[in-house]
């Protein structure tokens, strides 16, 4: 029997209209920038207009994927998420009058913190091994918000990423084998009642490094590559500097002994947009693939490690092979633009941003028009939220 192949077709990033540079941040918490440059690996984070949301980035993220390929057999769209904007529906609903989507695609919204999108991808390979011709939309969007003053404020922030998962992809080829490691800790959550996420940092990372080696233990188990093969290895990245930590730890727990240089040419590139971008939560990972992809020598051929983790938690090591030609359909420039362009933000612009919540009585509430983005939430009325299109 032989098996179609599967995988990442055509892969698109967006992120918000502004930009706060962490040297802000520093000035204002007394500290010395290079806490934050090199103590977590982070430049900038991305934050969130006024009128944007996961919608509006979503939606901007998944526009150029539909622009180029039309909704043809688009079946499903998944978008996964752990900031979404209601309780009962669909951030995906949102996105038909923005973006155009088909009538005939089912919408779905996806939950487990940052693993979500990975959920979506696994998902949709498997709808279109049982039938190749449909073709499936996956957005991995978040903001990522904590509370002012607190130790995870500096890794905040925010993107989406679509992707198009086909049959015969132009991109990456997923291979079949994967290792899943699930368990039920208290590393990070947000409660209903919340606004901001709560995390007990020392557990997570810990939480982390431990489900990376038994995800890993179990995809060895399934049939799995060795280590040694994979060029380049995606992983979530909460911050930057996580990456390279959890590297090092997957490393030392199959008992190599590994120079800097090595975690270095294996992670670099995946952190570039990460390093200013900040957490994006579902899309973390993806990010991830799309700064290497544009950034790394010709991976024509060449297999990559994926290492999702979301807390709470549940992580999966699985791979993928970079296809012939891949670079033809790269967005780089795009990619490039959409973190060049942002807005630098102000430190006190950003704290009424952080504290302006939702209203919750019902009454009609425009939002005042910032972002230079192309989608925009341009009013709350009758606790309905309404989009428009620049």
């Amino acid at each position: 029997m032989t098996t179609t192949p599967v995988g990442i077709h055509d892969l698109s990033f967006a992120t918000t209209h502004y930009a706060l540079d962490h040297a802000v941040l520093a000035e204002r918490l007394g500290v010395d920038p290079d806490k934050f440059y090199l103590g977590i690996g982070q430049e900038k984070m991305s934050v969130a207009a006024a009128d944007e949301d996961i919608v509006t980035i979503a939606a901007a993220a998944a526009k150029p994927i539909l622009d180029r390929h039309g909704v043809d057999n688009i079946r499903t769209v998944l978008l996964a998420t752990e900031s979404g904007v209601d309780q009962s529906k669909a951030a995906g609903l949102y996105l038909h009058p923005l973006i155009g989507l088909p009538n005939t695609a089912r919408v779905v919204e996806l939950k487990q913190a940052c693993y979500g999108g990975t959920a979506g991808l696994q998902f949709a390979a498997g709808l279109i091994a049982r039938d190749p011709s449909q073709r499936v939309l996956v957005i991995a969007a978040d903001i990522a918000k904590y509370e002012l003053d607190t130790p995870g404020e500096p890794t905040q922030g925010a993107a989406a990423v679509a992707m198009l998962i086909s049959a015969n992809p132009a991109i990456l080829q997923l291979e079949p084998h994967s290792g899943i490691y699930s368990a039920d800790i208290m590393d990070f959550w947000r409660p209903n009642y919340r606004t901001a996420a709560m995390v007990d940092g020392k557990t997570s990372v810990n939480a982390y490094q431990k489900a990376t080696q038994e995800a890993w233990t179990d995809y060895r188990r399934n049939g799995g590559r060795d280590l040694t093969e994979f060029a380049a290895f995606c992983y979530h990245q909460p911050f930057t500097k996580m990456a390279f930590k959890a590297h090092r730890h997957l490393l030392e727990s199959q008992g190599h002994t590994p120079e800097a240089a090595e975690i270095d040419a294996a992670i670099h590139d995946t952190t570039i947009y990460n390093r200013t971008v900040g957490n994006s939560y579902t899309a973390s990972l993806y990010l991830g693939l799309a700064s290497l992809l544009d950034h790394a020598d010709d991976l024509t051929g060449l297999p990559l490690a994926f290492i999702s983790y979301g807390s709470g938690s549940v992580a999966e090591f699985f791979s993928g092979t970079v296809q012939p030609g891949y670079r033809e359909h790269l967005r780089t420039d795009a990619n490039r633009d959409a973190i060049a362009t942002r807005t630098p933000l102000g430190y006190d612009h950003y704290r009424v941003l952080h504290e302006t919540e939702s209203p919750t009585d019902g009454m009609y509430h425009a939002i005042p028009e910032e972002t230079g983005r192309p989608f925009r939430l341009s009013a709350i009325s009758g606790h309905k939220r309404i989009y428009e299109s620049r």
